[in-house]
């Protein structure tokens, strides 16, 4: 994985533009205009260099305008992603910090890359499919670049951040769980562990060692994660999830081993049947017969992983009278039979006898 440093040095006054073989930079007429540079490239490409980054793809169309506006002391990283980690990781494209002026900005679509930008100090604006977003400190946006978007410094002010271009075989899928209720800017509730681990890939990445990469898949992973789950636990939040629908989660949750007849629970809730299936599915994202199936799966792994009951005893603690549909639904849903499943995440006797003698031995110190 090669990696390159760039640290700007800025002109007094100047905007710093890059000359580039290729590329054309077409400047703004009057005095203070934002320069405007086009890539006229043939279908899909790997950028290279130090203007341009390192590994990532451009589509046919791609568009990039530009202004380097920021402080000497500001730090941008290129990362070339081994074969291994483009078939198996989350990887780093280029990351940095940036503590910019006005008038920094950056214009793009149709890059084949992921963007996260965490605010730090000062103010700046993102405009993306459409709205425009103030960016202020301890906000974060993680965005598709291959959708246009564009985001600067609010005039008159400074705007510092860490940002991070990423990529990776499940990078799409990340991306789409995180905007499938809408895409809004996250206020990073674990502000300092965000920084924290932005700071971290930027530095396990300034040394090739061999555990970088994996390192950096691990990271990225994590920051994702934290930032799916604040975005979800959010718009549930900001949702006005009418109260039938909780009052079924409930009455499932404490029910599930029963049968528990569509109809029933619909006239129990004072709802139409079918709006109940609508709408549950609508909040909860999968409907009250599926949700009862799930809470019967975890709780048939819990006893065969920790009770000695048999399948068939098991099959009837969950609710269901046939052994054979039990087992028929877990393989369904598991990809494994009830008796595999116990082979494989449960301890065989001999360390099952282990753990309680450690136990046993454990309690004695304590008395």
């Amino acid at each position: 994985m090669k990696q390159h440093i760039l640290t700007p040095r800025r002109e007094q006054g100047r905007e710093k533009t890059l000359d580039l073989p290729d590329t054309q930079v077409r400047q703004g007429a009057q005095a203070g205009a934002r320069p405007r540079k086009t890539l006229d490239l043939p279908d899909t490409q790997v950028r290279q260099g130090a203007q341009t980054g390192a590994n990532m793809e451009i589509e046919e169309n791609y568009l990039e305008r530009v202004s380097y506006t920021w402080s000497e002391d500001s730090i941008r990283l290129f990362a070339t992603p081994s074969r291994t980690a483009r078939g198996l990781f989350f990887y780093m494209q280029e990351a940095g910090y940036f503590k910019t002026v006005w008038p920094y900005f950056t214009e793009r679509a149709n890059l084949n890359s992921f963007l996260v930008v965490c605010t730090l100090s000062g103010e700046g604006r993102l405009q993306y499919e459409g709205r425009e977003y103030a960016l202020l400190e301890g906000s974060l946006f993680f965005i598709h670049c291959m959708k246009h978007h564009e985001y600067h410094t609010v005039k008159g002010k400074n705007w510092e951040f860490l940002w991070l271009h990423l990529n990776g075989m499940n990078a799409l899928g990340y991306y789409e769980e995180f905007v499938k209720n809408g895409f809004r800017i996250l206020d990073i509730r674990e502000k300092e562990l965000t920084e924290q681990t932005l700071r971290k890939i930027i530095a396990i990445n300034q040394k090739r060692e061999l555990t970088t990469e994996v390192r950096t898949s691990g990271l990225i992973g994590t920051l994702l994660t934290e930032l799916i789950a604040q975005n979800t636990a959010e718009s549930r939040q900001a949702i006005l999830i009418p109260e039938f629908v909780r009052a079924a989660e409930k009455y499932l949750e404490q029910h599930f081993r029963e049968k528990v007849p569509l109809q029933e629970l619909a006239d129990m809730l004072h709802v139409d049947r079918f709006y109940l299936i609508k709408e549950f599915g609508r909040y909860v994202g999968i409907s009250p017969h599926e949700y009862q199936i799930e809470l019967r799966i975890s709780y048939a792994k819990e006893l065969l992983k920790y009770s000695d009951l048999s399948v068939n005893e098991i099959a009837y603690a969950c609710g269901m009278n046939q052994t054979s549909h039990f087992i028929s639904l877990f393989r369904e849903r598991e990809h494994s039979t009830p008796a595999r499943f116990r082979k494989e995440w449960r301890p065989g006797p001999a360390e099952r006898g282990s753990r309680e003698a450690e136990g046993r031995s454990s309690q004695r110190a304590g008395e």
